[in-house]
């Protein structure tokens, strides 16, 4: 079946529709990766966006369920130069192209990806359509405040049976993060997002982990003034939780020109002289700028742009990371901020 992609500027791409054959509208974004479609797709940090893959062939190694970083896929559609539905992976129980018709998400190939992606680029945050019908949407139709409540737990739950207890808010938590914090002597209570500093606490935490997740950190007042006080415990924020940490100590958050997303994103670990290749999903950042430097401390940058990647309190036991340590999909350079963190935790304890 043929579409076509439209952008709030007008232009537009022709292509073919694979998977749900239904019109979809969302911010449009780029992910560089190789590999992860499965990842990506499933990643609530995407929700409500429509995702463009740089990598000219998806789909060559099919799905597998296992790979899921959500219960449900997260995306608006995809936008892909060529799929490839043989899927002769030996661990692939589907095509790509019957995953997307089963959970009813659109996708568009034969476009110019790398076209696109410099346009996205120049142009800086745009709206899309994947349009089948030809009867595009009303602009004003695309709605996507606080997603972060959207794709959050609607109910708390425990996992593990660690001797830690550490207290997860799930503001679009992916589930390799999870089972990377599983990996450490923690047992989890992950909450949602709008659970109050004050139920949390009442559940003893040693230690808060504040996740990552979709959209814009000032749509999340109340957040943040929970967040502040759950900042007596140890604690450790990615992406999302980042931000908000940022924002608890009087940062300011703006949105980046067209975001940083994929799993090849250089960051210098200041304190180690290092730089660690790592996996990013997010639109907004921390301006450099409103660091109170007497109370946080730049650990991290990016080697690209030199935006902060990473912070942590001068005299308290809290850290963060603007990318997702874990990387699924991409490199685990960076797991060694899930030992720093259990760590700092047993190191609280201790006193």
């Amino acid at each position: 079946m043929k579409g076509y992609l439209l952008l709030s500027d007008g232009t537009k791409f022709h292509g073919t529709i694979i998977g749900a054959t239904q019109n979809a509208i969302g911010e449009i974004v780029f992910n560089t990766g190789m590999t992860g479609y499965q990842e990506i797709v499933t990643d609530p940090s995407y929700f409500g966006q429509i995702v463009v893959l740089t990598y000219p062939m998806i789909g060559n190694y099919g799905i597998k369920s296992d790979m899921n970083q959500s219960k449900k896929t997260q995306v608006r559609g995809l936008v892909i130069r060529e799929s490839d539905q043989n899927n002769t992976h030996w661990a692939s129980e589907e095509s790509l192209d019957d995953y997307l018709k089963k959970h009813n998400l659109v996708a568009i190939e034969g476009i110019d990806t790398r076209e696109l992606t410099k346009m996205i680029r120049d142009k800086g945050n745009l709206l899309a359509q994947i349009v089948i019908d030809d009867k595009p949407a009303s602009w004003s139709t695309y709605e996507n405040y606080q997603p972060s409540y959207q794709v959050s737990t609607p109910s708390k739950y425990e996992l593990g049976d660690g001797k830690y207890h550490i207290a997860v808010l799930d503001y679009g938590i992916k589930s390799s993060i999870l089972n990377q914090l599983l990996n450490k002597d923690f047992r989890l209570t992950v909450y949602p997002a709008h659970t109050s500093s004050e139920e949390i606490l009442s559940d003893a935490p040693d230690g808060i982990f504040l996740s990552n997740g979709p959209g814009d950190p000032d749509e999340l007042e109340k957040v943040v003034e929970e967040v502040k006080a759950l900042l007596v415990k140890p604690t450790f924020g990615i992406c999302l939780g980042h931000q908000l940490i940022g924002k608890a100590f009087g940062c300011d958050t703006i949105k980046l020109k067209y975001g940083h997303r994929g799993p090849n994103h250089p960051v210098k670990d200041i304190n180690k002289d290092r730089v660690f290749i790592t996996s990013q999903n997010h639109g907004y950042m921390l301006t450099k700028d409103s660091i109170n430097k007497e109370i946080l401390e730049v650990t991290h940058f990016n080697v690209n742009d030199d935006s902060v990647e990473g912070v942590k309190h001068k005299s308290k036991p809290i850290f963060s990371v603007q990318y997702h340590p874990e990387a699924s999909p991409g490199p685990d350079d960076s797991n060694y901020l899930f030992e720093e963190f259990e760590q700092m935790v047993k190191e609280a304890m201790a006193c």
